[in-house]
């Protein structure tokens, strides 16, 4: 495909609170795989928008996990075609903690985080069907 293609850049942006029901270790962190789901969601979208279709996760690369993800979090997941090819689309993600609970200022006290906190970093491989 050509790099004058109009589908690359197109970025798709969801948040989501992360509930305390999925925190699984002390001080109420959530296990990485948390992250790599809601890129499954983000990636849906971006493969419904470029081709009409829901496309399938091929493979990760380059996965970082560089900071924790806490119950009680509000997340920002990001993905960003990089490269289209003729049935696979690569993909920029990121996972960055915008919101954080503050139980230290009282029990449902929380605050915005300015800057976020990225907390996963990935680069993943769509495929869809051929065009008809």
């Amino acid at each position: 495909m050509s790099e004058q293609d109009p589908r690359l850049g197109l970025t798709v942006t969801h948040r989501r609170y992360v509930p305390y029901a999925h925190a699984h270790y002390a001080g109420n962190l959530v296990d990485g795989a948390y992250a790599l789901g809601l890129f499954g969601d983000v990636a849906t979208e971006v493969c419904i928008r470029t081709d009409g279709d829901e496309g399938l996760f091929a493979g990760y690369s380059d996965v970082r996990f560089t900071a924790p993800i806490r119950a009680g979090d509000v997340v920002e997941v990001t993905a960003q075609v990089a490269r289209v090819g003729s049935r696979s689309r690569t993909l920029e993600l990121s996972c960055a903690v915008v919101c954080r609970g503050r139980p230290d200022r009282g029990e449902s006290a929380a605050e915005v985080l300015d800057p976020p906190i990225v907390a996963v970093t990935a680069t993943g491989t769509v495929v869809v069907p051929p065009a008809p």
